[in-house]
């Protein structure tokens, strides 16, 4: 029976290429600022988004819970989608590490509009927390992959802009995002005082995200890393693996993006299902008739693993380990009474 992981893209193990990338890196005391292979992600990353620096940092939740420390102050307020993962998977971490408190708006697919952000902006008042920073997400996890378009980007910034704001990017699939709008990657420095950029998602790296910012912020950054438990030693070994990822994992995402068309196709139409979301990028998500967790566990019995976001909601998350003939495999088992 063939076996396939669609739990998520961070289940990817390490290639060949990269395994080797690793293994020769030159490494030293990142602590120190002494890890070269670190020092060339970092400036890699931040040169391929037109930022000034970066900070590279284990997770994609660590790069957004240290950018929020960053542009906040404590009784301070962010606005975000409820979709949000700053919000709704980072464990309460922009209360406890920021003491901000979160306006949620109800955007479209977890996509948020200059004309949304706009009425909710408090005015200076002793009542109201002082709102200080904008977080979009892109692509957004819970919106089944959808993305931003730069074009709806220029617009929040603008706002943000005018009104003192700072703009944040959780880019955990930036990269998804990017090969699906053509957009490019270096325009973004322009909007943003901040972007995530995660690794270890579809670009198959093992570990860890760059925040990158100006330089100020950066060496800020680095203090609030530190504190949370972020200060890495010898990380070239992991850093060499984003490298190798951003050099040869970065084209390929399109190959994901067509499997979870496929499968989005394949399970539009059948019985079992109530809904399917478009699927933009790499992610499809999809109700059931049935409560999810009695689908999944017919999933699994046929060697497919999956995961819920709800009690009739199953994500599907495409990615370098899932091949074409596993794409055809679980066709197969989805044209099956469920």
């Amino acid at each position: 029976m063939i076996t396939v992981d669609l739990r998520s893209d961070t289940v990817t193990k390490p290639t060949p290429g990269m395994l080797e990338a690793m293994w020769g890196a030159k490494v030293g005391d990142d602590v120190f600022g002494e890890d070269e292979t670190v020092n060339a992600l970092e400036e890699k990353a931040a040169k391929l988004f037109g930022m000034e620096a970066g900070l590279f940092c284990p997770s994609g939740t660590m790069t957004n819970q240290v950018a929020i420390k960053c542009f906040t102050q404590p009784l301070d307020e962010l606005i975000a989608d409820q979709a949000s993962h700053v919000y709704r998977y980072e464990g309460g971490g922009i209360a406890f590490n920021s003491a901000v408190s979160t306006r949620l708006l109800n955007g479209d697919r977890g996509r948020i509009t200059a004309e949304m952000i706009a009425p909710e902006i408090n005015a200076e008042n002793v009542h109201y927390p002082r709102t200080s920073l904008v977080v979009l997400e892109n692509t957004v996890n819970k919106g089944g992959g959808s993305c931003y378009k730069l074009d709806d980007i220029k617009p929040i910034a603008a706002l943000c802009k005018q009104k003192g704001l700072k703009l944040h990017l959780d880019g955990a699939r930036i990269f998804n995002a990017l090969a699906n709008t053509g957009d490019g990657a270096a325009d973004y420095g322009k909007y943003f005082d901040g972007i995530s950029v995660c690794l270890s998602k579809g670009l198959g790296a093992p570990v860890g995200s760059v925040l990158l910012a100006d330089k100020e912020t950066i060496k800020y950054a680095r203090r609030v890393r530190k504190v949370l438990g972020g200060g890495m030693r010898q990380a070239g070994f992991l850093a060499a693996a984003g490298i190798y990822a951003l050099d040869h994992h970065v084209e390929r995402l399109k190959i994901d993006h067509a499997h979870a068309q496929i499968l989005a196709d394949a399970l539009n139409g059948q019985s079992w299902v109530s809904y399917v979301m478009p699927a933009d990028t790499n992610i499809v998500l999809f109700d059931t008739v049935a409560p999810a967790i009695e689908v999944l566990q017919k999933l699994l019995s046929k060697g497919i693993r999956a995961n819920s976001t709800d009690t009739h909601r199953i994500r599907f998350v495409t990615h370098l380990d899932v091949h074409p003939r596993q794409v055809e495999y679980i066709v197969e088992v989805l044209g099956q009474e469920f």
